[in-house]
Order: structure tokens, then sequence, then C-alpha cells
């Protein structure tokens, strides 16, 4: 029962900080994007209508991925894993840190692929069900998907001796960057977020959304460009914001699905 209750400690510090962090970043996001209506990226759409529903979703998939958090941090703190954790330190910190960030970018890519898989897209196409996202659509998604995606956050606490601080980091700029990605707006596109840099742009994810088949990456375009599934006009879309500084209608980018 002692343990029962220590675990379910944990969960409620967890989820509440989760749904803490979701709340005050999609409203941070809100008010920039009241501020800044011309990056817009799909002018065409207004996914707003559907942010009650993708913030009740949201607060039910928060819960199913903070138990999975918990749950791999609790086992950690009770020796119930293959390593001990190493030490804080000023060398541990950032290098299990890096490690689990590229570690989940290619969990997320290939259980995002899976998603997409006939047998399991209908775990998935809830979270398609907007189109043009928002900032709030980032959680929306049912239980099977969300525990598809981040079961990372559970078993990476068995198998890898990562400090608690990198993994709890990880988790909270994944939930930020995931946020700013679904927010709809544009504004972080540069020689930097295209070809021949990995890292990508608020565009990148929004054109799965809009078009389904392409860019299924999470922080990077890395396997999408090794797999084939970047959304082939994604580069010269950014390129065009580098030059003119405007954020294009990306309806004007539709091809024919390819995968």
């Amino acid at each position: 029962m002692t343990l029962l209750l220590e675990y379910i400690t944990v969960f409620a510090v967890i989820y509440a900080v989760m749904v803490a962090v979701y709340f005050a970043t999609g409203f941070a996001l809100m008010a920039i994007n009241a501020r800044y209506p011309d990056r817009r990226i799909q002018k065409h759409r207004d996914g707003l209508k559907r942010q009650a529903e993708e913030i009740r979703s949201s607060m039910k998939a928060l819960a199913t991925s903070s138990v999975l958090m918990s749950a791999g941090y609790f086992a950690q703190t009770q020796g119930w894993t293959l390593f001990e954790p190493l030490a804080l330190s000023w060398w541990s910190f950032p290098l299990m840190f890096a490690v689990c960030f590229v570690l989940f970018d290619a969990w997320f890519y290939w259980g995002h692929r899976l998603l997409h898989v006939p047998a399991l897209y209908k775990f998935h196409v809830p979270h398609h069900r907007s189109i043009a996202p928002t900032a709030w659509s980032n959680d929306s998604s049912t239980f099977v998907d969300t525990l598809i995606e981040h079961f990372f956050y559970f078993i990476v606490w068995l198998v890898l001796p990562v400090p608690a601080l990198s993994v709890f980091t990880l988790r909270l700029f994944d939930q930020i960057s995931g946020m700013v990605g679904h927010s709809g707006f544009e504004y972080f596109a540069s020689k930097s977020s295209r070809y021949p840099s990995p890292l990508i742009c608020t565009t990148f994810h929004d054109l799965h959304h809009s078009q389904f088949h392409y860019n299924y990456g999470n922080f990077f375009s890395f396997w999408d460009r090794v797999c084939g599934t970047v959304h082939p006009k994604y580069d010269e879309l950014v390129r065009s914001m580098e030059e003119t500084g405007e954020i294009p209608d990306t309806e004007e980018t539709k091809v024919k699905a390819t995968g």
C-alpha cells in the first residue's frame, strides 16, 4: 500500500506539471499568434473551432503519458531497472539528454509511421481531424496513439542509466516544442530548418496535418529524408520564407502521395 501511495503521488505531481505546462504554453502561443496573423501557415483554414475538443482529449492523453513517465521513474527509484542511474553531473546530464533526444526522435518517427498503417490508423485519425492544427492539438490523441508514441518515456528508465533530470527535461522540451510545432504559425523558418540541416520548423509538421503522408519526424527531418517521406516541397517552402519573409499558403504545395 505504501508503494502504491508513493506511485500515485509521483503520478499526481507529474500530471499536474504537464497540465500546467500545456495551458501556459498554449495561452502564450495563442497570445503571440493573435499579434502576428500574417504568420499563419494555412491561410484558408482556421483550426480554432476544434480547440474545446482538443483540450478535453489532451487532458486524457497527458494522463496516459504521465502514467508512463511516473511508472518508469518510480521503477528506477525502486531499483527495478537494468542499470543504476548515473549520478547527476555536468557531463551525465547533457550526455544522457542528448542520447534520449536522438533515441526518442527515432522512436517517434517509427511509432508515427506505425500509426499510419491501415490497421492502426483508426487510433491516430482523431489527431488528424485537426487538419489545421493549433497549439492545443499536440496532445489531442487516443489512448493507443499516446501509448505507442510515448511508451519511450516508460522504457527508457528501464534500459538506460539516465539521471532523472535528463528525462524530465526531455519531456518538458518535447511538450513545448510539440505545441509550437502544432501552433499553425511559422516563426522559425531559416537555413537551419532545411537541408542539409536536420532541424525543422513549424511548417514541417503542419504539412503532415494538411497532407497526411509526409513529415513524420518529431525533432529532426533525418528519418524522413532517409526513408523518403519528407514532403518534396518542404525545403523549397522554407527557402521561400527566408527570401521573402512571407508565409506562403501551403494549399499550393499539395502533391500526389507516394507513401
